[in-house]
């Protein structure tokens, strides 16, 4: 599961979310909202990645990855049996 692809995808966005919403409730200035129309974007664009991330990481939980058996060695029984 660690070196599943979707793992490593949803734990950076998780980073990047965490990231984007302390910034937009640390630092969200007058001239920041003017620059959005008065939406603060960090915030928003932090919590929408952090539902990607945490619907990345369900998915690794809920369809984790099947390594398919080996093959079975033939018996020379079922050789002969098959070469009739």
């Amino acid at each position: 599961m660690l070196f599943d692809i979707r793992t490593i995808v949803g734990a950076l966005l998780g980073c990047y979310a965490g990231v984007l919403v302390v910034t937009g409730l640390v630092h969200d200035t007058a001239a920041e909202q003017a620059k959005t129309g008065g939406i603060n974007v960090n915030l928003w664009a932090g919590l929408g990645m952090g539902a990607v991330a945490l619907a990345f990481v369900a998915w690794v939980l809920l369809r984790p990855v099947q390594v398919p058996p080996e093959p079975r060695p033939a018996d020379d029984a079922d050789e002969e049996r098959d070469s009739d």
